[in-house]
């Protein structure tokens, strides 16, 4: 049987749950996560790097698409408790486990099951994206394509990525949608990509 990716809609592996700790932009907090899902058994490199350098200023809307059990919007959440923060995921049981792990970290944040952009219809001051780089550069190109027209004026996509493993092409993606790209941050073959909607 072919192994499922954490990108399928609705996972039909048995949840297997894991719990873990981890400090993250200056809080301890506790991750319910499970099998079907990116990354269950820690908070992978590129992940703690995005929540690490992320541009966040109070007040701002935020979106984290491809939540997955939601460990970036959460931390940002708990260190800008007056963001906005809209999280977003194709994959159902990711959906539900994030929604626990707002709660069990005692955050205020929307989570929303969505394709993409089908459910996440409002504009945003950033997008926050590890793309899913296994499901092909097709849909993570297409993710930041279509992020542009989520921005407001002057947003941002921060985009986090292995730049020798497909984040280069990104980020040269990235110049080509927005006229504009920089390198926010560098760490352990990992990078952040940051465009600006002019």
């Amino acid at each position: 049987m072919k192994a499922e990716h954490y990108f399928t809609k609705q996972p039909t592996s048995s949840l297997q749950p894991h719990i873990f700790y981890a400090r993250l932009r200056g809080s301890m907090l506790t991750f319910t996560t499970g099998s079907g899902v990116f990354s269950p058994k820690k908070i992978d490199l590129g992940t703690q790097l995005l929540i690490e350098e992320t541009v966040l200023k109070p007040d701002w809307d935020v979106l984290d698409l491809g939540c997955g059990y939601g460990p970036v919007g959460i931390a940002l959440a708990k260190a800008e408790p007056s963001a906005r923060i809209v999280m977003s995921d194709v994959n159902m049981r990711a959906v539900k486990l994030a929604r626990l792990n707002a709660k069990q970290n005692k955050v205020m944040l929307t989570v929303r099951q969505s394709n993409v952009f089908e459910a996440v219809p409002e504009l945003f001051d950033a997008i926050l994206l590890n793309p899913p780089q296994t499901a092909g550069k097709k849909l993570c190109e297409q993710m930041i394509t279509e992020a542009k027209d989520h921005l407001k004026q002057n947003g941002l996509l921060q985009v986090v990525a292995r730049h020798q493993k497909g984040g280069r092409e990104l980020e040269k993606h990235m110049k080509a949608v927005f006229g504009n790209v920089e390198e926010r941050a560098k760490q352990s073959g990992y990078r952040v990509y940051v465009s600006k909607k002019d």
